[in-house]
């Protein structure tokens, strides 16, 4: 048996076994250099381990997860809903599409599609299911759109990407804007089209002029922020990693002075959740890194390129069956450990084929973001299924149109360049 199928199925019945993702890594990269014979360089597996981690723009997802967990704390998601659903609220299904609008400025806080879920998700789906909805498809839109929040910019996949493969954040930042918005569009109309069939509810009328004026006044702040960062770093003014640090003092002075809902005694709990979620994503890169090593040093990249090649001559069928194994590893994997054991195998092939790294950066991360909301490790719906009380299979069922739509939309920007690079394009990246 190779090595790579070696790895793999090690790696699969770890994971069955219950072993997290960070560890069953790390200990199959371990079982595998000692099936090589490689028992004189073990000293060189910590030092690929920390490898792995020495990279200075990695320090911007602390910094990022650490800003998102102040703007939940401070209540600014409250008023990003109240605008959201001021905007579309009169129309066939408002709820629904307010939930969209939400996850839309809700990504340009935290880039995390897991937060999105439980942020809104706790919010809006009681609300929806109170004004009329069904409860598995409250929680379906809200799942459906989560993945926008690591699309729009800042995005943590796009940071680990842009750090591994030398590809600039910032322009992998700004080439997410336009697929962000192609999905929210997109599901809105698949939202209008199923709450038409079902009769849900719509506002009474219009929210007037100053109704707008005053919910947008009132989100001002939260949607700044996203200003902010995404302003400073595309003109130059700080790099990703400074502009993550400024995104964390900016909601701390937002939610301690202004709307002076976030309290001291509140920042211990959000940094030991910071530190727990960044701990766990980088186990997993550290780990992760060891494992690429090793099929690096296997030529598994080279013999992956190889058989790709030769199925087809065609870059079309190529980059087909690109998505489909994005797809299908994404099912079972966690996606920041797809990114980086793929990413070295599957961005030269791209390149190669004439897709612009900054373009390719982000159908993977997008591919792989789709796994968030399908099952068997669809971390999403977990989360939704803990809010909502709902059973895995009946979500699985009402989730599946959206993520009909967010292939589609894959589909899309894998095949249509200037929805990707248009805006690096004209920022100069």
């Amino acid at each position: 048996m190779g090595i790579a199928p070696m790895m793999g199925i090690g790696f699969l019945i770890l994971l069955l076994a219950g072993v997290p993702i960070g560890f069953a890594m790390g200990a199959i990269s371990v079982f595998i250099f000692y099936q090589l014979g490689l028992e004189p360089l073990f000293g060189m597996i910590p030092q690929r381990f920390f490898a792995g981690l020495d990279m200075f723009t990695l320090m911007a997802m602390p910094f990022f997860i650490f800003a998102g967990q102040i703007m939940n704390t401070a209540g600014i998601t409250t008023r990003l809903v109240k605008f959201a659903n001021i905007i579309v609220g009169h129309l066939r299904g408002g709820l629904a599409h307010a939930n969209i609008i939400a996850s839309v400025f809700f990504a340009g806080m935290t880039g995390a599609a897991v937060s999105d879920a439980a942020a809104i998700g706790s919010m809006l789906i009681p609300a929806m299911v109170e004004d009329g909805y069904d409860e598995d498809f409250a929680a379906a839109v809200t799942g459906g759109s989560s993945i926008i929040g690591p699309t729009i910019p800042p995005s943590n996949m796009m940071v680990i990407y842009g750090s591994l493969m030398g590809v600039s954040i910032a322009g992998l930042f700004a080439a997410g804007i336009l697929p962000g918005i192609l999905l929210a569009l997109l599901m809105m109309v698949l939202s209008g089209f199923i709450s038409r069939r079902r009769g849900y509810p719509k506002a009474e009328k219009r929210a007037s002029l100053k109704e707008m004026v005053l919910a947008f006044k009132d989100a001002i702040l939260a949607l700044l922020m996203p200003v902010i960062i995404l302003g400073g770093i595309l003109t130059g003014v700080f790099t990703p990693t400074e502009a993550a640090a400024v995104a964390v003092f900016y909601a701390f002075i937002v939610g301690f002075f202004i709307f002076r809902s976030l309290k001291l005694s509140d920042i211990p709990a959000l940094l030991e959740s910071t530190a727990r979620i960044t701990g766990v994503v980088f186990l997993i890169i550290a780990s992760a890194n060891i494992m690429g090593w090793i099929l690096a040093s296997q030529r598994v990249p080279q013999q992956v390129a190889t058989m790709l090649l030769s199925v087809s001559e065609s870059p079309s069928v190529i980059l087909l069956l690109i998505l489909l194994l994005l797809l299908f590893v994404g099912l079972f994997m966690d996606i920041a450990a797809a990114l980086i054991v793929l990413g070295p195998i599957l961005h030269p092939i791209a390149v190669n084929l004439g897709v612009p790294p900054i373009q390719f950066g982000v159908v993977m991360v997008f591919a792989l973001n789709i796994a968030l909301k399908t099952p068997p490790v669809g971390a999403c719906l977990y989360v939704l299924t803990g809010i909502t009380g709902l059973t895995m299979e009946d979500l699985t069922k009402a989730i599946w149109p959206f993520i009909l739509v967010s292939i589609v939309t894959l589909i899309a920007i894998t095949f249509i360049e200037p929805i990707t690079m248009i805006v690096p394009k004209l920022l100069g990246f």
